[in-house]
Order: C-alpha cells, then sequence, then structure tokens
C-alpha cells in the first residue's frame, strides 16, 4: 500500500444517546453497536459543512479517498426508549400539534457511547482539508450528532498523527474494529475475559444511497484491542500508544 495520505487525524466523539438504525428492523428500531462508517461519513460531512442536498457529501466519501477507521472508548451498552411517533399522513393544515393519531415504538439506543474516529484523506476537497482547523477550535459547520437529530454530540481534536505502514504474519493487537474480510483464515487470539462481537454492516453509499459494499465487523464490546492475524498492511500512529488500526474499507 503506497502513502496517500500525509496524516491521520484523530478525534473522539461521544453522546448521551445514539442510535444507528439497522438495515434489516422494521416495527421496533434495533441500533447497530457501533456507528457504520455511512453514519462516520455524515458526522464528518457535518462538521466539515458538506453540502446535504441530494446526499451531495457522499461524493467525497468513496473507499479509495476516504479512509475511516474507528474504536471503541467506553462499554457498549444498549437500553429500550419508548417513543410517540405521530402519523404525519393525517396532517390537515399547517399545525403538527393538531395531529391526533400517534403510536408507541420501542427504540433502542446506545447508552452513553464513546468513540474514537481515525480519518485520512487523499482527496482535495478544501472543506474536508480543514476539517483539522474545525476540531482544533471546537467547531463545526453543522450540528453533529450520533445517528439521529435528537443525538447531540460532543467531540474532541486528538491529533494529527505522522504513521508508518506494517506487515506482519503474526498476531497484531489492533486498537480499532476490524473488518473480518482483512482478517487470515479467521485466525483472532480470543481473550476469555473479553467480550467479541461482529456486525455486518455497510461500508460505502452512492448519493442515490445505494450500498455497495457490506463487510462484517469484529469488535470487543469494551474497548479492549483484539489479536488478529492480518492478510492486509495495518497503520501504527507516531503517537503516545503507538495505535495500531486498520480502516473500515
Amino acid at each position: 500500500m503506497n502513502k496517500r495520505f500525509d496524516k491521520i487525524l484523530v478525534f473522539d466523539v461521544w453522546a448521551d444517546y445514539a442510535h444507528f438504525r439497522k438495515f434489516y428492523t422494521t416495527t421496533s428500531p434495533l441500533t447497530f453497536s457501533v456507528p457504520p462508517r455511512t453514519a462516520l461519513c455524515g458526522l464528518i460531512g457535518a462538521i466539515s459543512g458538506l453540502g446535504k442536498e441530494e446526499n451531495e457529501y457522499l461524493n467525497y466519501f468513496s473507499l479509495d479517498e476516504a479512509f475511516i477507521g474507528l474504536r471503541v472508548l467506553a462499554p457498549i451498552k444498549k437500553t429500550g426508549i419508548a417513543q410517540n411517533l405521530i402519523h404525519t399522513k393525517d396532517a390537515k393544515g399547517p399545525g403538527m400539534n393538531l395531529i391526533k393519531t400517534r403510536t408507541q415504538i420501542l427504540f433502542e439506543y446506545l447508552k452513553s457511547p464513546k468513540f474514537r474516529v481515525y480519518f485520512g484523506y487523499a482527496g482535495n476537497n478544501e472543506k474536508l482539508l480543514r476539517l483539522e482547523n474545525l476540531l482544533k477550535a471546537h467547531k463545526s459547520v453543522y450540528t453533529p450528532v450520533l445517528g439521529l437529530s435528537e443525538n447531540l454530540a460532543g467531540f474532541e481534536f486528538v491529533g494529527n498523527y505522522d504513521y508508518e505502514i506494517q506487515k506482519s504474519d503474526d498476531f497484531v493487537s489492533v486498537s480499532s474494529v476490524v473488518p473480518m474480510e482483512k482478517i487470515s483464515d479467521n485466525e483472532i487470539d480470543f481473550d476469555y475475559e473479553a467480550e467479541y462481537f461482529t456486525e455486518r454492516q455497510p461500508l460505502a453509499l452512492t448519493p442515490e444511497r445505494v450500498v455497495v459494499k457490506y463487510d462484517d465487523l469484529l469488535f470487543e464490546r469494551n474497548g479492549k484491542p483484539v489479536r488478529v492475524k492480518l492478510k492486509s498492511e495495518f497503520f501504527e500512529l507516531n503517537n503516545t500508544e503507538r495505535e495500531k488500526i486498520v480502516f473500515i474499507e
């Protein structure tokens, strides 16, 4: 793998609640345990101020241009919250408050989630290239959320790091979530005190919101590193922790 970007931008994000709806749920919406890459594209796009019209921002997050990784920083906890949904088709006139028909639905939410986002950008979009300055100033163009508009997110700049591209035939302790297709022969060194999960998630969307790739992501529920043998290279950050990450691609 050739070097395609100068540094890897790192920031943390958290919220009281988050919801990333699983695509196969209907009447009782369930949430993914970690934000899909597609949701992270929306988060980065909101902070940077990329256009929302007709999902314009998705043009800048192709798998060969935008490299995104994710780390779990807080234990993954879920809770159910009942919400009253109104029947907007019954609206007569401008007042939504006049709608009397409601349906109570139980939504599944992540409780007190916190994640670390890694971002390497090989394109030349001016708004994405100024992302570091916005994060440092704790500013965003649009309001950042974790999934739904009511799940307001806090964020904090961590650093912009040099990195080394490494390759190993041995087990590697990876801090980020790992796409299963990057693991050699499913070789995972399980810690029997850890809690491992995989989730099948969409990785990339077209502006028409057509999913072009899915994969299963491996992670540890409490944020511990996972030890795996990798088919491909990994990135070692030049920071105090020397985090080893792989991108979701």
